[in-house]
């Protein structure tokens, strides 16, 4: 919303999304009361009370304050998160994670693209699922959707693309956890797996935080390297819509109406920006520490919102309505990532 509206607009905009908001607060207060009496990760509890609550996010009064905190609110608790991380933590981490997530962006990508037009699709389709996998989930998804030119199946397939990555990633959270556990993984392999291969931020954050704060920090970082390659690979879409390749769509299985597309700017990743700024203060000592705690309990707080506005936006049962090949792609670009990830971690580990 603009900052030169109006107060009354700003007081409209702020009825529309009390009550989603209001929602997704006592839905994380709960969590965190069930977590504290409980033992079991508030973030896993935010979800799970989230779904529960799905039909909210179906209805007027909540939808627009939900949508805001499964979205801006997670973004900014994200930000915040840069309080908790220094540059000593980033150089304890090494050059390794930078170059692991180069590469499995690059190879996701390109695999994707390939399996993709195997399996019938068009191969910015393939970009456009891989893409999401690789990098940073939904947000990646409809951030290379708004450079894809206009296309009757891009609207389709980048529903499904959301849906199907935020499934998938929301799988990712819970199984991972124990996989790390059962690989015996220490904190720090750990965490580079987890944020090298979860697909949302959020889930990243989840699954990081519910191991160990260790764990959870070096899975923000990794995760927030693979934001950082949303602009190189919009401007490969854009590169490759030029020389001529269709728009994204499957050319089967996935049909909608025409779509207006593909002159808006792909949104930026402030949030990783802002963190990186939060890093460096942080770093040089700037920040008083009772800022730096005041902080990261609004971290915490924003990013456990933020979960139970997830689950009540997750819709697992819409995947049925598409074909099963759209699946199986995103299921390989998944299995591939986790694979090439955990192979790296232990080949460097």
């Amino acid at each position: 919303m603009n900052i030169d509206a109006p107060p009354a607009a700003w007081h409209a905009r702020v009825r529309a999304l009390f009550p989603g908001v209001c929602v997704s607060a006592v839905i994380a207060s709960a969590a965190a009361f069930l977590s504290q009496h409980y033992g079991a990760p508030v973030m896993l509890f935010a979800l799970l009370l989230g779904m529960a609550m799905n039909f909210l996010a179906a209805e007027d009064p909540c939808r627009p304050g939900v949508e805001f905190t499964g979205s801006q609110v997670l973004r900014i608790g994200v930000a915040l998160l840069g309080l908790r991380i220094t540059v000593a933590q980033v150089a304890a981490i090494g050059w390794h994670p930078v170059l692991l997530v180069v590469a499995s962006v690059v190879l996701t990508i390109g695999l994707s693209v390939i399996a993709a037009r195997l399996l019938g699709f068009k191969g910015l389709f393939g970009l456009l699922t891989g893409g999401a996998t690789a990098i940073c989930g939904a947000s990646a998804a409809l951030a290379l959707a708004s450079s894809l030119p206009s296309h009757p199946l891009k609207e389709r397939a980048t529903l499904f693309t959301v849906i199907g990555v935020s499934a998938l990633s929301t799988l990712a959270m819970i199984i991972y956890p124990m996989v790390v556990r059962g690989l015996g993984l220490d904190a720090v392999q750990a965490g580079i797996f987890l944020g090298g291969t979860i697909h949302d931020v959020a889930q990243v954050v989840g699954a990081g935080y519910s191991l160990s704060r260790e764990t959870g920090d070096a899975a923000t970082l990794v995760k927030l390297l693979r934001v950082a390659m949303l602009v190189p690979i919009i401007v490969v879409a854009v590169v490759s819509t030029r020389l001529g390749d269709a728009p994204a769509g499957a050319a089967q299985g996935m049909t909608a109406g025409n779509e207006q597309g593909g002159t808006h700017r792909p949104p930026l990743p402030w949030f990783a920006v802002v963190f990186a700024a939060l890093v460096a203060i942080n770093s040089a000592g700037w920040i008083p520490r009772a800022i730096v705690v005041l902080g990261t309990d609004a971290a915490q707080w924003c990013l456990v919102a933020a979960m139970a506005a997830i689950g009540m936006k997750t819709r697992l049962v819409e995947l049925a309505k598409v074909g099963i090949k759209p699946i199986a792609l995103m299921v390989g670009e998944t299995v591939f990532l986790a694979l090439f990830v955990l192979a790296f971690v232990r080949w460097w580990g």
